[in-house]
């Protein structure tokens, strides 16, 4: 018996489809930034909360913030992972103690060391801080994809640097020629 082969979705956004019943996912936009036959780890990058970034520095006890830090970005809601971690998708102009590279122009970070940079105006031009992150077991997101909860297409980090928020689903929606509105949540009626 021939084993499946496995495509891995890294690099790629994920766009829930309007049948999503799953609150966690309903609506998002999430960017998968490692997948392999042993699971999936991915960013919501839509979900905005009400914290800022200024609140974030003042957590983690960075006091010392220099003039034009980007103190008031609002940090997103990841995923429901974690919740108490925080994640920066960030442009990879220089690398951090620890980082994941997503692609050329785009990295994960989860080292302490990218917020000093970012209080000190030495950071990355392009960041997004998340707290938490989605994540599937081995074969779950596949199944997922098989159930249509989700369409995929290629990640396009202007989406999520130079878009607003309540626009980026609908913007990854329309790279690959869909318009979600006109997707029915209702599976199986005729």
């Amino acid at each position: 018996m021939k084993t499946p082969s496995f495509t891995s979705l890294k690099n790629q956004f994920l766009i829930a489809m309007p049948k999503m019943v799953d609150s966690s996912f309903a609506s998002t936009l999430t960017v998968i930034c490692e997948h392999s036959p042993q699971g999936a780890l991915g960013i919501i990058v839509n979900r905005p909360t009400n914290l800022t970034v200024e609140e974030i520095f003042h957590q983690v006890g960075i006091e010392r913030v220099s003039r034009g830090a980007k103190m008031n970005n609002t940090v997103y809601s990841g995923g429901p992972v974690a919740v108490d971690r925080g994640f920066v998708l960030n442009s990879s102009e220089r690398q951090w103690e620890s980082f994941l590279r997503i692609n050329d122009e785009v990295q994960l970070t989860t080292s302490r060391d990218i917020l000093l940079a970012l209080a000190a105006q030495e950071g990355p031009a392009d960041f997004l801080l998340a707290l938490g992150y989605a994540g599937w077991g081995a074969g779950q997101l596949e199944q997922e994809l098989a159930d249509n909860a989700w369409l995929n297409c290629e990640f396009d980090p202007a989406i999520i640097f130079n878009t607003p928020a309540h626009l980026r689903l609908n913007k990854a929606a329309s790279s690959l020629g869909v318009d979600l509105s006109l997707i029915s949540d209702q599976v199986g009626h005729a």
